[in-house]
């Protein structure tokens, strides 16, 4: 509902622009991350792990595709370029900028690594998965 709202609302804040993405975006990766932890059977020190790495990865997921709404084109997104700023949309590029944005998804992905790294054998499919996500952002 949040982000319905803000879709309406010209001068939406960074604060709010971030609650909206970590309570959607966010939340729907960290609940598929720790499901299939619950599946597997993994201890409570792991689900936590999945747990924050899903939030990064779901923000990061988020910012990077601001970028890639701002700066590619439409045949590379395989939807119409440019909607949100239209629109006239929060987003991350919209409030910080493109450089600023930039670092912000590295930040995030990193954060999803590094949380990655802390499970049993390091997880090496999530990390890449991060990583390939990461880059399209350039």
């Amino acid at each position: 509902m949040e982000d319905l709202l803000a879709e309406k609302k010209s001068n939406a804040t960074a604060a709010e622009l971030e609650f909206i993405h970590r309570n959607k975006t966010a939340a729907m990766i960290e609940a598929a991350l720790v499901m299939g932890g619950l599946v597997g059977a993994a201890n409570g020190t792991n689900l936590a792990t999945l747990r924050h790495a899903g939030r990064h990865l779901g923000l990061a997921f988020q910012i990077v595709d601001d970028l890639l709404d701002a700066t590619a084109d439409t045949a590379t997104l395989g939807k119409t370029a440019g909607k949100d700023a239209k629109a006239g949309k929060a987003t991350f590029v919209k409030l910080h900028g493109l450089a600023a944005t930039r670092r912000r998804a590295d930040k995030e992905s990193a954060a999803a690594i590094a949380a990655f790294r802390k499970l049993p054998g390091q997880a090496p499919f999530l990390v890449a998965l991060t990583k390939q996500m990461q880059s399209r952002k350039r």
